[in-house]
């Protein structure tokens, strides 16, 4: 029996500490079940967040906790949507493209595959910067 779920809107502002990826993951989490997605696919969501939310913290804020991480969560016609911006550094996601795996794996290498993780995981990601601040949006639809 699947349950009738109206639309939803969230949002919490998380200090930019590894400390706080699990509080994040749980927001997320109980979000994406309580719409209807399996574990299986919650999984891939939080570990897209995950990997979203760790790049605030690495690069956009340089481990500093003094920044702010907004996550803001939307649920509307089985479009369930994670956005995540912070005021950090600004970067530009065009100029990341995708690895070349057998180079990668080749050269042993370690991370940088987070942007990639996102788009492999989730049905859209989308990149902007509204009023000066860095924001991805993850999509996935429910099915």
């Amino acid at each position: 029996m699947s349950k009738l779920v109206k639309n939803i809107r969230k949002r919490s502002t998380f200090k930019s500490s590894t400390d706080n990826l699990s509080s994040i993951r749980d927001f997320v989490r109980s979000t994406a079940q309580d719409v209807g997605f399996s574990k299986d696919v919650s999984g891939n969501i939080i570990l897209a967040v995950d990997e979203a939310v760790t790049n605030v913290i690495k690069h956009a804020y340089n481990y500093s906790e003094e920044g702010k991480i907004l996550v803001s969560i939307s649920f509307i016609k089985n479009k369930f949507s994670v956005s995540i911006s912070d005021k950090g550094t600004h970067f530009n996601s065009k100029l990341i493209k995708d690895p070349d795996l057998k180079e990668y794996y080749k050269q042993r290498r370690v991370g940088g595959l987070g942007m990639f993780l996102m788009k492999k995981l989730m049905d859209d990601v989308k990149y902007s910067q509204p009023q000066n601040r860095n924001k991805v949006t993850l999509i996935k639809y429910l099915r």
